[in-house]
């Protein structure tokens, strides 16, 4: 495994190169060393937390910075580093799943642990016509993340350690083709848990494939396979498996608005060792029309099955970001073994330059019982403002109200206020 914690005098170091000009080809190895691009965030958050359960409460308080640097390239090559390193604020009234936290047991989940680490470190190379190979540890977005993702929401980011290939040689194509060894997730290698869900590393040795095409005027088309193979180390395997889909997502205009709409099937098996023998699919469907200058609205179906009901035998995506499917309560971080039917509508508008969102989540099971069917609803509620380029402010809402007590889940409210600036 790469680096993972990195001494905070470190980020020092690498603030010292943000006076450098801006990049890319360069004629010697030390102009490509020198003229590079620099990036940077500062985010301070609030969180709170509000349970129906034995926890007291959580007040987080949070600041994030991140600092990194990118070369140009000399003869193709490239590199990249870059630093988080993430600080709690006040009397620390929360569990933040780290070894040794206040709030360990006592107090709901903010999973912001403090950590200094190295986010992303990669060498690069571009000097195959249309050709990007990484490798190292970087950041994977794939499509809208419900597969392969970052995990942005959080203050620690969900960065790979894998080696990468993003090939455009035919038309509107995009390829990309990965090999992961770790998932540095956001509990930090500070997490109290080493194994599990909790845990701040997962090796593995994971493929990743997926095709995008975007020569429709009408609609774009995604192909994929992700081929998931957790060690034995991780007490993860439950998640090893392989999963192939489809996904088509487009708008057409209509008079002077557009009619927008998403389409995506998947199957996935388990595989690579996994004790449970399952096969079961995802099914999401969308639509919406988008009111020029006036809102945005949608209606989705989106189904995460079960193939029995019983224990991991339901559909998995422990690579996504997570937080921004089925409602920000995260209560469905883990999908139920009874699998999750959520059917959805949202509303996006603009007001005097303010961004407002609202979203409204019905839950289901897939695979029902005499006790469990009625897994309940949420309400999303988010505001945000943006100030030139650099400088964002939001508050954010989500209010989950439980449905059959035997399905374990209870009433939960979260409430965020944050400030970030970016370069």
């Amino acid at each position: 495994m790469l680096l993972k914690k990195y001494p905070a005098s470190s980020i020092a170091a690498i603030a010292a190169l943000l006076i450098t000009p801006s990049v890319w080809a360069a004629d010697t190895l030390t102009d490509a060393l020198t003229v590079g691009k620099a990036s940077g965030n500062l985010q301070l958050r609030y969180e709170g937390v509000t349970q129906n359960n034995a926890l007291q409460n959580a007040d987080a308080i949070t600041a994030r910075l991140r600092l990194g640097y990118e070369t140009g390239t000399f003869n193709g090559f490239g590199a990249m580093v870059e630093a988080e390193t993430l600080t709690a604020l006040g009397n620390k009234k929360y569990n933040s799943t780290a070894a040794g936290n206040p709030g360990l047991g006592t107090h709901s989940v903010v999973a912001d642990p403090e950590a200094t680490e190295i986010n992303q470190a990669y060498l690069s190379y571009s000097g195959i016509a249309n050709t990007t190979v990484k490798w190292g540890r970087q950041r994977l977005i794939l499509d809208n993340a419900r597969f392969v993702g970052n995990v942005g929401w959080r203050q620690n980011e969900q960065t790979y350690d894998a080696f990468t290939l993003v090939n455009k040689s035919l038309p509107d194509t995009t390829l990309t083709a990965g090999y992961i060894t770790n998932v540095n997730r956001v509990f930090s290698d500070n997490s109290a848990a080493t194994t599990g869900a909790a845990a701040g590393n997962h090796k593995m040795q994971s493929t990743i494939l997926n095709a995008n095409y975007k020569g429709w005027s009408f609609a774009e088309i995604v192909g994929y396979a992700y081929m998931l193979d957790y060690d034995t180390t991780t007490a993860f395997t439950a998640n090893s498996s392989d999963t192939y889909g489809l996904r088509l997502k487009g708008s057409s205009p209509m008079g002077g608005n557009k009619v927008l709409y998403t389409a995506e099937l998947a199957e996935q098996r388990s595989a690579h060792g996994n004790a449970t023998n399952y096969k079961t699919n995802y099914t999401l469907l969308e639509a919406g029309i988008d009111m020029t200058n006036i809102a945005v609205f949608k209606l989705g179906y989106e189904v995460l099955g079960s193939d029995t009901g019983a224990a991991n035998t339901q559909f998995k995506t422990p690579l996504a970001t997570l937080h921004a499917f089925n409602g920000w309560a995260d209560t469905f971080l883990t999908t139920p073994n009874n699998g999750l039917k959520d059917t959805y509508v949202s509303a996006n508008t603009k007001l005097a330059g303010i961004a407002l969102g609202a979203v409204y989540h019905d839950y289901g099971a897939d695979v029902t019982t005499a006790t469990i069917n009625n897994l309940g609803s949420e309400w999303n509620l988010v505001a945000t403002y943006k100030y030139d380029k650099n400088y964002t402010v939001g508050l954010k809402y989500a209010d989950y109200s439980a449905g059959d007590v035997a399905a374990g889940y209870v009433d939960t409210k979260k409430t965020w206020l944050w400030g970030a600036f970016s370069f």
